[in-house]
Formats: C-alpha cells, structure tokens, sequence
C-alpha cells in the first residue's frame, strides 16, 4: 500500500470518523477503554527511586466493597459485648460525622459483636469465627487495626481509597504504579478489574475507579469478565485468519503513524498500542481462562470449578493474572452494606470471600510469588459501634484491613481502635499510609512520584502520607 493511498484512506476515515465516530474504532475501543501494553520503565525512574530494593513487583488488592465492619470480622471489642444494648456515651460521639444515625444521637445504642472471635495461629491472631479460612492464614498476615478515612459515602470513599483523593478524575493507584514502573506483560494489559456480588446491599462501582485520569489512557484499568470469556469479541470472526488479521493491523497502524506525525497527538500512540494488544489478547486471554490446567486440589483449594462469576473464579484468575506479569490486579466483591440484619449477612457473605482469598495467600506462598507479591484485603470504611437496628452505620475514625507478601510483616497485629471500636487511638493508620507503604515496597518514594498537570505536581498521597516502616519485614 503505497503513501498516496493511505492518505486517502486517511482522508476517507477521518470523513467517517467525524460523521459516525468510527464503528470500528468504537467497538475496540468498549474492548480496551483506552488500555495500555507492556511499556518499559521510564528514563525519568531514578527521579522517584528510594535506591532500596524493591519487595514487590505486583499488587493484588481484594476489595471488599460496601464497608465490611471490623467489630465481627478482624477487630474484637469485649467493653461492646459487656455494654451491649446500653447507651453510646455521648462523649464518644458528640461532634463526630456520623452518616444515617446523625439525628438519633439522643438514642444511640450500643451493638455488641454479633460473632465469636479466636486467637489464631502461633501468632495469636484474633480473628473472627465467621472466617476460619482466614484463621488459617493468621501467621501470613499482618492485620491493621487503625485504618481511617475521610469519606463517609460509598463511592466518595472508594475514590479516597483507589486514587487517594474524593475528587472524581484523579489517577487511581493501579494507574500511579503503570506510570511509574510499566507492565512486565506484553500480552496482557498492566492492570485488571474484576467484579463480584453477593451477601447484601450491592453498591455500584464506577469504571472511574480504575481510571487513568489525567494520565495518558494507557495506563487505565481494564475490567475483564468473571463469568464465561474474560473480553468479548477477542477471537477472529468467521472468515478472518490471523495473516489477514495482522495485515488489517498494519495497515491501520500506517494511518495512525500519518495522523501522528501530522497532529503529534500522544494518545495516538496509545492507540496504536491498543491495536496491537489487541492482537496479541486474541492468543493470550483464552490461554488465561483455560483453565483445565489446574489441577482438582488446587480448585478445591479455592472452591470454585472457575469462569462462574464468583469471588472465588475471580481469586483464581487473579493468580493466573500475577503469573503472566500484569502489575496490579483489583477484585471488588459488593456485598458488605449491612445497615441491617448484620449477624446473618455478614457470616453470608464472609462465607463467599472468605476460603478463596486464604487460598490465594496460600497458592501464592506455595508457588514461591507470595514474596514479591502484596495482597491487601479490606473495604472503603468500617462499620458503628452503634446499632441501626440490627445491623451497623458507616464509619470513618477507626477501621481493619490485612495484608500479606510483598516484603509485608506476618503474623503481627498494627494500631487499634478504643474499647468501642469507634476511633483509631493507637498508631492511627491514614489510606495515604496505605498508599505511602504500598509504593515503597515497590522501590518509590511516594513524594517523588508526580505528574505535572494544569501547573502543578500532582502524586498519589496528594500533600500527606508516610511509609509505615514498622509492619514491613
């Protein structure tokens, strides 16, 4: 295809692109959203380094969305269960952000915990009953009992906790470690969602989770399918062999290197290396969701046969994703809302999280990546200490997280919350904590870590955080 041609090929595009946004284009474009190839590590890398080794080369962040309380799962208060049913004292309260309860102050109620908890492990972990899976991993985990944020609502607290900041359009953090460090996989995108529900009130999770925000598209999450094929429309249609296919690809790749050199617009470049992921998924994902590889005990392990959509399959492809090099890997379950019936909804779903995300702990150990890999379990908030009824309230000043590998300590417990389990009070531990420790087991120093965007630098912690030195290894 000769230069005179392409040009008009070009010029019959752009007629079409502007007139009727580019069918094609569009379709890949649902397909990829934008997402990002293997990219190698930036020349500016050395700006942001610590000059440590990293202990950690990819992320699997369980998260348990809906705010699942930490009074029946990871943080036991025995002053709640003596003072179950009685008066919240005022002075605990007055003056706090509190969400639904806020005009019941005067009639507060104390809600002791709805579940037994044990000491675990060597460790001596107290864990709940309700996650005896977990329990088996106590001595792999580190539990952090001083969480707090700043966001009382779902989706506002979920923004906090991916891109460290409330305001919509911020890079989340999966895009932050893309930019920094690139994808180890040129057959796979970096960063990976998957979605799971069950067990109560499933809020929605907006895509901009996952966004790159102001930092080139190509670094955005890409959400694959946890039920049947992960992509849609990845395998060649009837007719359309792989030679012809990749002659396709040439082709347009020819017309997008005109268009940049004529427009000098990066996101054409990314463009172009959307295309050829593309080509490269049609071979990679099917391998990835193949699973007849396994063997039976390690499907037994997480409990699930795989591809049905669960928490459990999502775990497993998590594991096969860590594999194949994407850099962060992001499995939301909804389903931990419970503004009522909390005794039974919680065990529900804990139920439905609980084995497989042990199991990924212990497959990763057992496959000697637990190492270099964080896993890091927890939601957007905790729960009150007072009663809403028979279940729990948002709450913001005092919630629990685990995490595991990645150069992470085991078997420890950090911080804690007062005898009502409302406020952090020992070693409060900030999301841009979180953050701050997540990026140094990577090597970065997260102060360094910026983009310049409409006159300032901007980084992930935004202007706080600081690294937790005392929970790493």
């Amino acid at each position: 295809m000769d230069h005179d041609m392409l040009r008009q090929i070009q010029a019959r595009r752009s007629f079409l692109g502007r007139s009727m946004t580019g069918m094609g284009s569009l379709a890949l474009g649902m397909l990829l959203k934008g997402k990002l190839n293997a990219n190698p590590r930036p020349e500016f890398a050395d700006d942001f380094f610590t000059g440590m080794p990293p202990k950690c080369k990819r992320v699997i962040h369980l998260c348990m969305a809906g705010g699942p309380s930490h009074l029946e799962t990871l943080d036991y208060k025995a002053k709640l269960a003596e003072l179950d049913g009685q008066p919240m004292p005022k002075s605990i309260t007055e003056g706090q952000q509190i969400a639904q309860l806020q005009g019941q102050r005067n009639s507060l109620k104390i809600l002791g915990p709805q579940h037994a908890f044990s000491k675990c492990g060597q460790s001596g972990q107290s864990i709940s009953d309700i996650l005896p899976h977990t329990q088996s991993i106590a001595d792999e985990i580190c539990i952090v009992r001083s969480l707090h944020t700043d966001q009382i609502n779902h989706d506002p607290a979920h923004t906090l906790m991916n891109t460290g900041t409330s305001i919509p359009g911020r890079p989340s953090m999966g895009s932050w470690l893309l930019y920094g460090l690139g994808s180890e996989t040129q057959e796979l995108p970096g960063y990976v969602v998957l979605t799971s529900a069950g067990g109560g009130q499933a809020q929605p999770i907006a895509s901009r989770q996952w966004h790159s925000g102001f930092l080139p598209s190509k670094f955005q999450g890409v959400e694959l399918r946890s039920k049947g094929e992960p992509v849609l429309y990845v395998k060649n249609p009837a007719g359309v062999d792989r030679p012809r296919q990749k002659d396709v690809l040439s082709a347009i790749e020819q017309l997008n290197q005109i268009r940049m050199g004529n427009d000098f617009d990066p996101e054409i470049k990314t463009k172009i290396s959307q295309y050829e992921l593309a080509f490269r998924m049609q071979t990679s994902v099917p391998e990835l969701a193949d699973i007849s590889d396994e063997p039976q005990h390690i499907l037994d392990l997480y409990g699930t046969e795989g591809a049905d959509g669960s928490f459990a399959a999502n775990c497993l492809l998590a594991r096969r994703l860590a594999e194949r090099g994407v850099r962060f890997i992001q499995l939301y379950h909804r389903g931990w809302d419970h503004h009522g019936g909390i005794k039974d909804g919680i065990k529900f779903t804990a139920n439905l999280v609980d084995q497989a995300s042990a199991a990924l702990v212990k497959d990763l150990k057992q496959r000697g990546m637990l190492d270099d890999t964080l896993v890091i379990w927890g939601g957007e908030f905790g729960r009150t200490p007072m009663a809403q009824g028979n279940g729990r309230d948002h709450h913001i000043k005092g919630f629990s997280c685990w995490m595991a590998g990645g150069g992470i300590q085991p078997g420890m417990a950090y911080g804690g919350t007062d005898d009502f389990g409302y406020a952090a009070v020992d070693k409060p531990f900030h999301v841009h904590d979180l953050h701050a420790t997540m990026l140094h087991q990577f090597g970065i120093d997260h102060t360094k870590l910026t983009y310049r965007y409409r006159g300032r630098d901007f980084r992930l912690t935004d202007v706080a955080g600081n690294v937790v030195h005392e929970i790493l290894a």
